[in-house]
């Protein structure tokens, strides 16, 4: 499976918590740059899944809030 196939089948709630443990893992520092730059590469790959969710979410809020009342 390609990491690509990987992130599409994160949950929101998934890619959050691994986006938020990178966040303190860049946060606390004592990596190399190589390993810093790896992890903010994955924090980018988390973060554009979390907007794809978000984004997806609001799309289903706007069709929803268009349909006439039943």
């Amino acid at each position: 499976m390609t990491e690509a196939t990987e992130n599409e089948q994160l949950s929101y709630e998934q890619a959050r918590a691994e986006l938020a443990s990178v966040v303190e893992r860049l946060e606390a520092g004592g990596t190399s740059l190589e390993e810093s730059l790896a992890l903010w590469e994955r924090g980018e790959q988390l973060a554009g899944v979390c907007q794809r969710w978000l984004d997806g979410a609001r799309a289903r809020i706007d069709a929803a809030r268009q349909r006439p009342p039943d």
